[in-house]
């Protein structure tokens, strides 16, 4: 009866630090829609603003290479096993080694960015070079802003540390003051540069500082000070670093795919740069509420049930997080889909940012958005391979991924521009989901189970009638893009509303088990309050 228990205990645990990582996401995600449309408004969509997103995204890049991508996925499994089997006090000596280690590449790499930044941005974004006024911008907001990759990294490893130890909320809420910091940057300070959107990068840089400072009374509160030791020898530093390999040029792979976008849009028409960002953005959203919370909340978990054997609730907990997953994607996608002009014609459609930047960034949406499940399915399916210590065999699928995204760049671009970029991304990534799940079956045997199935036809059937009740408004309720703001915010609230409603209420009447499980949550709530 016990053991009965078990999978449904973790399966609640994981749905619980979902819930608070979504929660903090989602506020995180509000401030960064604020910021964009503070950025759209004062800076719009062209030259300044793509030289500020490709060197904005470089630091974000090794960020994600070194720190998320690499060390710390390799890091949480190894500190978890530490935790279960040996002591509090062991498990910090390796998170000391590991946040020292840590701190001296990410000195060097941080030198050597800012040195060499002209020749980065020449690789990334190769079509500046014909404009040496955007390509001067950005190899100086690049430089401005590197220092970035190594305060934000270290809040990564902080995020692995307090995830072990189960505590979420503060490295979900850190994003939030970086967004906040760059919100009040441009609000203030846009009128002391000559180039105003430098104020951004000032914005960024604090940001990282501030976002550091937050973790540091978190840990403390859980009985980590972190403080150097240079004990490279240590054994669990060996065995991150056999994982970090693997991992490294896994998550390079993936990048190569995200950054192939920007540097053929770099070649296209000015302001393409700008479209997919904001296009991004917005796919973004769904993805980082719900997706990234739930594997992020699920790697603790699923690297717990590894290291003690429990490989059966661990292919149930990988089924439950799907569902999970895909409860909130479908309908999103939908949504994105349906009223993608809508959206961002309310949220971006002001000062520099016009119709035809509405339009086309709707068109980059529209592509995006179609491959949301598989984006999202990936956080979960990655985080069961960081949990069973192999990122080999993912290496497979990132690779024929990239093959994938960069023949089929090269030939939608053609056709659709910067919309057949983000298509290209999408189709990869369906790819990848496919040889991910195919790997992972022959690795544990079966993960989905019956209830998983049964739930996406639910999911699916909810999601077609909220798309259909949606259509039902734009008919009563005609779209006029030329109309005023209040009218384009009330069809967009009418919208959604309903949207939500019908969605809801199917899962309901079909007793979609995910909806099940809210209602229960959330009548232990009541009742406990």
């Amino acid at each position: 009866m016990e053991k009965d228990k078990t999978p449904h205990r973790e399966n609640s645990r994981l749905a619980k630090a979902a819930g608070v990582v979504g929660a903090a996401t989602m506020l995180s995600r509000v401030f960064g829609f604020i910021r964009d449309m503070v950025v759209a408004g004062f800076f719009g969509a062209g030259m300044a603003t793509d030289a500020f997103f490709v060197a904005f995204r470089i630091p974000n890049l090794l960020r994600r290479l070194l720190a998320e991508g690499s060390l710390t996925v390799s890091f949480v499994p190894v500190f978890t096993e530490y935790l279960k089997k040996k002591t509090h006090e062991d498990a910090c000596e390796l998170a000391n080694v590991a946040f020292t280690l840590l701190t001296a590449l990410l000195t060097l790499i941080t030198v050597l960015g800012v040195l060499f930044a002209p020749a980065v941005v020449t690789v990334m974004a190769p079509g500046f070079v014909n404009s040496p006024a955007q390509y001067e911008l950005t190899v100086f907001l690049t430089r401005l802003m590197f220092p970035y990759i190594f305060f934000i990294s270290l809040v990564a490893l902080c995020m692995g540390i307090l995830n072990s130890l189960r505590h979420f909320l503060a490295p979900a809420l850190s994003p939030v003051v970086l967004n906040i910091s760059m919100i009040l940057a441009a609000l203030t300070l846009r009128g002391f540069f000559r180039e105003p959107v430098t104020a951004l990068a000032v914005g960024v840089i604090v940001g990282g500082v501030l976002q550091l400072a937050m973790q540091w009374p978190f840990l403390l509160k859980l009985g980590v000070q972190l403080k150097p030791d240079c004990r490279f020898n240590h054994p669990g530093i060996g065995r991150i670093g056999a994982l970090m390999l693997p991992s490294f040029i896994g998550s390079a792979v993936y990048q190569i795919n995200v950054f192939i976008g920007t540097i053929l849009a770099s070649l296209l028409p000015r302001g393409s740069v700008s479209f997919l960002y904001y296009a991004d953005r917005l796919v973004e959203l769904p993805l980082g509420v719900f997706a990234i919370a739930v594997g992020t909340a699920a790697l603790p978990s699923f690297s717990a049930q590894v290291a003690t054997g429990d490989f059966e609730n661990l292919k149930k907990t990988i089924s439950f997080s799907l569902r999970l997953i895909l409860f909130v994607s479908i309908p999103a996608t939908i949504a994105l889909i349906v009223l993608r002009v809508p959206i961002i014609s309310v949220l971006f459609e002001r000062g520099a940012f016009d119709g035809r930047s509405t339009l086309l960034t709707a068109q980059a949406l529209l592509f995006y958005a179609v491959g949301l499940w598989a984006f999202s399915v990936i956080r979960v399916i990655d985080s069961a391979f960081f949990s069973i210590q192999d990122r080999k065999s993912p290496l497979k699928a990132a690779f024929v991924a990239l093959f994938v995204n960069v023949a089929m760049s090269l030939i939608l671009m053609s056709h659709l521009q910067h919309g057949g970029l983000a298509l290209a991304t999408s189709l990869a990534s369906m790819v990848n989901v496919a040889m991910l799940a195919f790997i992972l079956r022959k690795k544990i045997g079966t993960f989905l189970d019956g209830e998983f199935y049964r739930s996406l036809g639910k999911t699916a059937i909810s999601s077609l009638a909220m798309g259909g009740a949606i259509f039902l408004v734009g008919h009563f309720l005609p779209w006029d893009r030329l109309s005023s703001f209040s009218f384009r915010l009330g069809f967009l609230a009418v919208s959604i509303t309903l949207g939500m409603a019908t969605f809801l209420a199917c899962a309901y009447l079909t007793r979609n088990s995910e909806m099940m499980m809210a209602i229960a949550a959330l009548k232990r709530r009541i009742k406990a309050s």
